[in-house]
């Protein structure tokens, strides 16, 4: 077909199906994070999102952030249920793959953005909530940043503010969206009180393997060729990552004592979050600076959620709201020319107004992000409430949400169960009764 480059296409495929892996490593990621009890609802929350991320995007997502420009805003709905969005390349986006491969690809990062929320409000909301509010956020917010950013004519892209691959439009867009929902959720039952471990690190260290893996399609895949950029954008990746991971652990080193495997695997995540909008634009050097910086400021950056009294269950703010504003900023620092000729020089090579137009973007992203999802979670509050009960905040989301338990104890089925109403079962024996085929067990 015309201007279709096979191998541009064949590699943007490949970038598609590493980033929509990258949800499931999410899912790991998280789940390990929280008690036993939650660990299929928190899996859930980002698994699930392949289904309602995928439907949203097509039905109108899709046109909403890259259609038609309206105002600088936003898109319209010529591109609505990808009308008009097939095999033919879209020269304004990508001019050698097909316009239904881009479409696809941002498809990924529109699941997954979304999906990152669900860390902050993690063992206490209603998963009929969840979904609500998932939905909205993907339709009030996110299509309008990331056209806002990415967008032909979308008014911080006129700007000429950088963003290669989603610092703003994914982690700060994500992050104040979390923040929003912590305070309006409210804390866990017993935060700060009580020892809330996670239970599965091992599932944590896969899911941030996996999150690694994925990311080389996330950031190189943004190129949307395969070539010399999309080359650097792979290496940098890592060498951030890299960075990042030792840049955690020897700040706990010199902090609290000893390194931890669930701190590596934290600062590898915030490596890639701050790597992500400088990684079309950055060399190796600056990539080893980003990394650490990332790393040392994340990990100081956890701890204030019990300083400043936010119950941000598995740090959405502090991983990927300060990674994403570290890489922002560093990025109007260290970029060049020399390695995008399409983007911009910074303050190193003589442009220091790169910086303010970095900070602009990250204003307005941090403000939009964090009053717009803060309207939507107060009306789905006043409508449907938010929160479980504080009996299903106890008993645990996977029971009381989806009748399931995570891993088969005592011989009981991992698989879907009934829960029968206290009062059935005798009162000497605290807690629920859980129906299995042969016999009815008490916990």
């Amino acid at each position: 077909m015309q201007n279709i480059n096979a191998g541009d296409t064949a590699w943007v495929l490949i970038s598609t199906a590493l980033v929509m892996f990258m949800t499931p490593g999410l899912a790991l990621f998280y789940g390990g994070m929280v008690r036993s009890k939650n660990v299929l609802g928190t899996i859930m929350h980002s698994f699930i999102m392949l289904g309602i991320g995928t439907l949203v995007w097509v039905l109108y997502g899709y046109s909403l952030a890259f259609g038609p420009d309206k105002m600088h805003i936003i898109g319209d709905l010529s591109w609505a249920g990808l009308r008009g969005v097939g095999m033919t390349p879209n020269a304004d986006y990508a001019a050698t793959i097909p316009h239904i491969l881009f479409m696809a690809f941002q498809l990924m990062f529109a699941i997954i953005t979304p999906a990152l929320i669900t860390g902050a409000f993690a063992e206490r909301i209603k998963f009929s909530s969840f979904v609500v509010f998932m939905v909205a956020w993907m339709t009030l917010v996110y299509s309008p940043v990331a056209h806002w950013v990415w967008g032909i004519d979308g008014w911080i892209r006129n700007l000429g503010a950088l963003d290669f691959a989603g610092g703003t439009v994914v982690h700060i867009n994500a992050a104040f969206g979390a923040l929003a929902a912590a305070i309006i959720i409210g804390k866990r039952k017993g935060f700060g009180k009580e020892a809330m471990h996670p239970h599965n690190l091992p599932m944590t260290i896969t899911g941030a393997a996996i999150l690694w893996f994925g990311w080389f399609g996330f950031n190189a895949g943004s190129a949307l060729a395969a070539g010399g950029l999309a080359s650097v954008a792979f290496v940098v990746t890592h060498i951030a990552t890299a960075s990042a991971a030792l840049g955690w652990i020897i700040a706990e080193k010199i902090r609290g004592g000893k390194p931890t495997t669930l701190g590596a695997a934290s600062g590898a995540v915030a490596g890639l979050v701050a790597i992500t909008p400088a990684s079309g634009f950055v060399g190796p050097l600056a990539a080893i600076v980003i990394g650490l910086a990332a790393g040392v400021l994340c990990y100081l950056a956890v701890g204030l959620k019990f300083k400043l009294g936010y119950d941000d269950s598995l740090d959405v703010v502090g991983v990927h709201g300060v990674g994403g504003i570290v890489g922002a900023l560093l990025t109007g620092v260290f970029a060049t020319t020399v390695i995008n000729s399409a983007g911009a020089n910074g303050l190193l090579h003589g442009n220091p107004a790169l910086v303010v137009k970095q900070l602009i973007a990250i204003g307005a992203t941090v403000g939009y992000s964090f009053i717009a999802s803060f309207i939507i979670l107060k009306v789905i509050n006043a409508i449907i409430g938010l929160r479980v009960s504080e009996e299903d905040e106890v008993e645990g989301l996977d029971l009381s949400q989806h009748s399931e338990v995570g891993y088969a104890l005592s011989g009981i089925s991992s698989g879907a169960l009934e829960v029968l109403p206290q009062e059935a079962v005798s009162q000497t024996q605290p807690g629920f009764a859980v129906k299995v085929p042969s016999a009815e067990t008490s916990f």
